[in-house]
């Protein structure tokens, strides 16, 4: 089972993937259907129901925002923030929408779209199910489920053998960290040039190499975005944007870098700041591989090329690539969801993502890359998804510059080591796997645990 890195890096809109754009896409993909039944001139009324962690924290995430959106058509990549606030306006403002751009239907958004707190689907919490009727009749009903990263399932692609679930032809095919070493040994290549076999299966490496160039663009845009913008995100909170005023001191300050050599960190941080407040604001970021998590692989991937002596292209190609090799192994034997298995799902993932690439990145070899991926999550076990307000701002702002300052100093423990170690990567997976399983619902993206109810109590 290898997962695509054009599905683990997306270009979408903040502030989650699970529960922005995940709906987002489910709710245009059942327009879609409706279109392709040829009953969407039918429709007189939509109905979605939102469970499990959608349900409890949808409003922060913008879920509500997101469903409205993708039933007038709109898809995550091809949005712009700006004119995606005047629909939803226009919206709830005339109490009217036109699905798929092409049916018009009254729209009572407090009654057709329902966070139902009380009900969590089997397979996955973050679930959904939208149904079309005429009158009375229900004409046709589906059940989306967002698995994370902005991925989607309906209800008969469960377990299906198609690329959409992660299963797809390749010429190198690995289902563990094991597999990546075995075929790296065997076939004298590094894991980016495995993953770029692999890639191979749907594109060319000039169109491999200009996808990775977008995707690298849009991260260093995010963080450009982000270190400009100020003012107070939304939602209530009243959290303030920090990047610019970091940005503005570290440019006043340059002359400390020579007496303290930490202030490289301070830009890391500042660059992780920007993308997650970004992200926090609704603008435009990469999955990596989550929007939660989207300011680690960016800042560490900015690390390396503003501070590592022999950046090129080469080495972002590389970093990009073994990071998704990595990525892939997290999404097919665990989880990338917060819903799912907490925060080590998302920051931890990206973390050892970030700490796999940069590794890549320096000419580490295949054992020292897996090294550096098993530190990066071994150290995130356990930790939890408790958004205050279920939005996305506290405590994963800030979670993400810690997670990519983690995420360098995985790399550096690799690189300083021969690639022997005590624990494999396989192992630290199946334990960030049996460690969600254990974890209490609260823990889980639902804001009914740690500081989500403690903040407010305090």
């Amino acid at each position: 089972m290898v997962t695509s890195t054009f599905d683990l890096f997306k270009i979408g809109v903040g502030p989650s993937s699970s529960h922005t754009m995940g709906p987002m896409s489910a709710a245009a993909t059942f327009v879609s259907r409706l279109a392709d039944l040829e009953i969407i001139k039918q429709v007189t009324r939509l109905e979605t129901q939102l469970f499990g962690s959608l349900a409890l924290t949808g409003k922060g995430h913008a879920t509500d925002r997101a469903i409205l959106l993708g039933l007038s058509g709109q898809m995550p990549e091809n949005i712009e923030p700006d004119a995606a606030d005047m629909l939803v306006e226009q919206i709830r403002k005339s109490a009217n929408i036109r699905l798929g751009g092409v049916q018009d239907i009254s729209f009572d958004e407090k009654t057709d779209v329902i966070f139902d707190q009380r009900k969590r689907l089997d397979f996955h919490s973050n679930a959904m199910r939208f149904t079309a009727f005429k009158g009375e009749e229900a004409l046709e009903s589906r059940v989306y489920y967002s698995v994370g990263g902005g991925a989607i399932l309906d209800e008969n692609q469960i377990g299906a053998n198609d690329r959409e679930t992660g299963l797809w032809d390749v010429p190198h095919p690995f289902c563990s960290g094991a597999d990546l070493l075995e075929i790296a040994e065997t076939k004298g290549l590094c894991i980016a040039d495995i993953m770029r076999n692999n890639e191979r299966a749907a594109k060319n490496d000039g169109e491999i190499s200009e996808a990775i160039r977008q995707i690298a663009g849009a991260m260093s845009h995010c963080i450009d975005r982000g270190i400009q913008s100020g003012g107070i995100l939304p939602g209530g909170l009243g959290v303030k944007r920090r990047a610019p005023l970091i940005h503005a001191r570290l440019m006043e300050r340059q002359e400390r870098a020579l007496s303290d050599p930490l202030t490289i960190l301070d830009w890391v941080n500042l660059w992780a700041l920007a993308v997650n407040e970004e992200n926090a604001a609704g603008g435009k970021v990469v999955t990596a591989p989550t929007n939660g998590a989207a300011g680690i692989i960016p800042s560490v991937l900015r690390f390396y090329e503003r501070f590592s002596p022999k950046a090129d292209v080469d080495g972002v190609e590389k970093f990009i690539l073994t990071a998704a090799a990595i990525g892939s192994l997290f999404k097919e034997n665990a989880s990338i969801s917060g819903a799912e298995v907490g925060c080590q799902g998302e920051v931890g993932v990206a973390c050892s993502m970030a700490a796999a690439g940069l590794t890549a990145a320096w000419g580490g070899s295949p054992l020292q890359v897996e090294n550096a991926a098993e530190i990066g999550m071994e150290h995130n076990l356990g930790l939890t998804c408790d958004p205050v307000a279920g939005l996305v701002q506290v405590p994963c702002i800030e979670r993400n510059a810690v997670g990519a300052v983690k995420a360098i100093e995985a790399a550096r423990l690799a690189v300083m080591g021969d690639g022997t170690h005590r624990v494999s990567l396989d192992e630290v997976i199946e334990t960030m796997r049996k460690t969600g399983l254990d974890m209490s619902e609260r823990y889980k993206e639902t804001s009914q645990g740690g500081l989500a109810v403690n903040l407010v109590e305090c």
